[in-house]
This record gives C-alpha cells, sequence and structure tokens, in this order.
C-alpha cells in the first residue's frame, strides 16, 4: 500500500499521545488521590436517588434509530405512537424492502417528502432522518424513484478533484435537504485494499485504496454537507476493506486479512475535527478483540476508538439486525453488549427482520439494565447529550 510506513507511524505516534494522556487523566481521578481520608466528612448517601422512569424511557428511546415499512403512515401505525408518545430519536428510510422485495418508504419525491414531514411533525422534540445516501450503487434516492442519478465514491475517488467532489456532494445534499433528510450514512471511509471485497470494492463504494485520496475526498464530502447542515457518518469503523464477505448478510473475520493502515483515515478525519459521527461495523477482528464483532467490543469502542484516537462524539452501529449479529446473539443480549462498548446510538433496519415491537421492547430492556445497575443512568445521559449537540431537540 501506497504510504504504509508513514501512516502506520502517524498512527503509533498519535495512539501513543492518546494513551498517554489518558493515563495521566486516569491518575488524576484516582479515589482519594488527592483528598486525605481526614477531609472527608459528608457521608454516602443511604440509597441511590429513584429513576424518574418515564424520563429515562424517553432518554433510551432516543437512542434508537428504527426503520419501517410505509410510504405513508397515520397516527395509529407503530412508528407514529414510537415518535409521539416514545421519544423515538430517529428513522431510516429504504427505496426497497429486503423482505418483501417490494417498495419501501420512496416512491416518489413528493410522496416521501409528505411522508418525511408527517414523521417530523409527530415528533415533540425533533426527529432524526436517515438514510443511506452514499452515491452510485448504495444511493435509496435515484432514476428508481424519480430522484437524479448520481456516480459512486469509487468514480469520485478517481477524478480526485475538490471541486468536482464538492459538487457530487453538494447536489446530493440539495436533494436530501429538499425532502427533510438531516443525516447520511456516509461517507465510505474504508481503504479499497481488497479489490474482490463483495462489500465494499466491488459495489463502488471507497474513495480509493490511497488513505490520502480517501481523507480528501471525504473531507471535502463532510465539509459540504455540514454547510447544508446535515449530519453524516464515517463508516465502517475500524475499516472494512479487506472484507471477503458482507456483515449484512455473514458472519465475517478479517483477522487474516486486516491491518492497522485501514484506522488512517478515521484516524486522521477525527483528528481533523472533521467526523460528525463514526459507525462501526460488525466484523470480528480477533487481533483487537478474540471475542466479540467490533461493535459490540469495549477494547475497540471504548479502548481503541475513544481512548487511542480520542474520539469523543457519536458512535453509531451498523444495522443490529445484521446476520453477523442475530447469528450470534440474541437481540437484547447484542443490545447490552453495544452499550457495554460505549455506543451511542442503535441502529435497527428492520430489513433483515421485521419487528414492529423493537423500541418498546428495546427501551424496556435498557430500563431494566439501569434499574439493575449494570449501566449507569449517566451513562445514557452522556449518550443522549452528544446526540442532542448534533441534533439539538426543538
Amino acid at each position: 500500500m501506497t504510504g504504509d510506513g508513514i501512516t502506520r507511524r502517524g498512527l503509533l505516534t498519535a495512539a501513543g499521545a492518546a494513551l498517554v494522556a489518558t493515563g495521566l487523566g486516569g491518575c488524576a481521578k484516582r479515589p482519594g488521590a488527592t483528598t486525605p481520608a481526614a477531609a472527608v466528612t459528608t457521608p454516602a448517601p443511604a440509597t441511590s436517588p429513584a429513576l424518574d422512569e418515564a424520563a429515562l424511557r424517553k432518554k433510551i428511546a432516543r437512542m434508537m434509530i428504527v426503520g419501517f415499512r410505509g410510504a405513508q403512515v397515520g397516527p395509529d401505525d407503530w412508528i407514529m405512537k414510537d415518535i409521539t408518545d416514545r421519544g423515538l430519536g430517529g428513522v431510516i428510510l429504504f427505496d426497497r424492502d429486503q423482505l418483501t422485495g417490494g417498495s419501501r418508504n420512496i416512491n416518489s419525491p413528493p410522496q416521501v417528502t409528505a411522508l418525511i414531514k408527517t414523521l417530523t411533525g409527530a415528533a415533540p422534540h425533533g426527529l432524526i432522518v436517515s438514510i443511506d445516501q452514499e452515491g452510485g450503487k448504495i444511493a435509496r434516492l435515484g432514476p428508481q424513484n424519480g430522484f437524479p442519478a448520481t456516480k459512486s465514491q469509487a468514480e469520485i475517488g478517481a477524478l480526485n478533484s475538490p471541486p468536482a467532489t464538492r459538487a457530487w456532494a453538494g447536489g446530493m445534499a440539495q436533494t436530501l435537504v429538499q425532502i427533510g433528510v438531516n443525516f447520511n450514512f456516509a461517507p465510505v471511509a474504508d481503504l479499497a485494499v481488497n479489490p474482490d471485497n463483495p462489500a465494499i470494492a466491488l459495489l463502488g463504494r471507497s474513495f480509493s485504496a490511497n488513505p490520502d485520496v480517501v481523507v480528501s475526498c471525504a473531507t471535502d464530502t463532510i465539509d459540504t454537507y455540514r454547510k447544508a447542515n446535515v449530519r453524516t457518518s464515517i463508516k465502517h469503523f475500524p475499516g472494512l476493506g479487506s472484507a471477503t464477505g458482507n456483515t449484512d448478510f455473514e458472519a465475517v473475520d478479517v483477522t487474516d486479512t486486516w491491518t492497522r493502515a485501514e484506522i488512517v483515515p478515521f484516524q486522521r478525519l477525527i483528528q481533523s475535527g472533521t467526523a460528525d459521527t463514526v459507525m462501526v461495523t460488525h466484523f470480528l477482528n480477533r487481533k483487537l478483540d478474540p471475542d466479540r464483532p467490533v461493535s459490540l467490543s469495549h477494547a475497540v469502542v471504548t479502548d481503541l476508538l475513544r481512548g487511542q484516537l480520542g474520539w469523543d462524539g457519536v458512535v453509531v452501529t451498523d444495522d443490529m439486525q445484521a446476520v453477523a449479529i442475530t447469528s450470534r446473539y440474541a437481540r437484547d443480549e447484542a443490545t447490552t453488549y453495544a452499550l457495554e462498548a460505549g455506543v451511542d446510538q442503535l441502529v435497527f433496519c428492520n430489513q433483515a427482520v421485521y419487528d414492529p415491537a423493537i423500541v418498546t421492547e428495546t427501551v424496556e430492556h435498557v430500563l431494566g439494565l439501569v434499574r439493575a445497575g449494570k449501566i449507569p443512568a449517566a451513562r445514557i445521559d452522556r449518550s443522549v447529550a452528544r446526540i442532542d449537540a448534533l441534533w439539538p431537540p426543538r
């Protein structure tokens, strides 16, 4: 790979500095490190404060982004009740339904604009409306439903022209704003190091195998979306480019193909302040965690992404109903591990399975974790604060 030695040294230098900073912070916060025991005169409260469970339920729902069926929705539909009554944080729109093969949420510009207006109008405090609009083959909006055709990231990366990248991203951003979408799960920051990768390279989803090209194109793309007030997500951390499978449809192990060079685009985008959110993927990488997929791994999300790379913003999962997860874990088990790992937003596309009770049941499960002391309420508050910083409640 071009520039591999340089990028590895840059990664190790940054990681080392972050680890030093983390270590110093940890020392400063050790109990009793600066306060003599004799100075402590206020006894600890006998019992913990009672939970405001109604408020907590809405905070947990705020951390979810969920897919649903329907080109139109009414007040009695489950997705509307979850938005209005339960405080669901966000929805994700698709053109096609994976299980039925039919149309799902998007038929035409006027139709989807009306759908989004109905959804956002039902949200008491605002709604995240998300989509996968990467360009090229991965575009939920295209000629098939009355929207302009778009170039793929691979085509844009081959041009490697900032004006061309900004014009391309600007066209898609304008389309999203016009219909009411405020969160695009793009750009892909993976390196196209495996030309036969069925999830990335073969679909034209990566800008390049060259990290300089990926970072340049991703930066221009994100800056363009920011000017339109559309948030983005760099994906698929810690790098899916070397994979030989697609986590949507199978368990994928990249232990023998992945290298730390694949982190470099994410590291550089984070260090430059470019990233809005970071999406963690579902592959297994025993170099990083011997047991769990990276999206459910504390070693990856908290120790690597937050600790070594210094990311303190929103971490969002790939689809929690992907086969890479459901083939190994029950829904509640995977949710528990994801929260323990340190993620802030849980995405349930309702594509591989369709579960209208996903919001109510997940909220009750997480509430039970808080009641049992397995997840601190402060942990939920921290995630909601990160989300609200990007999408302020109205």
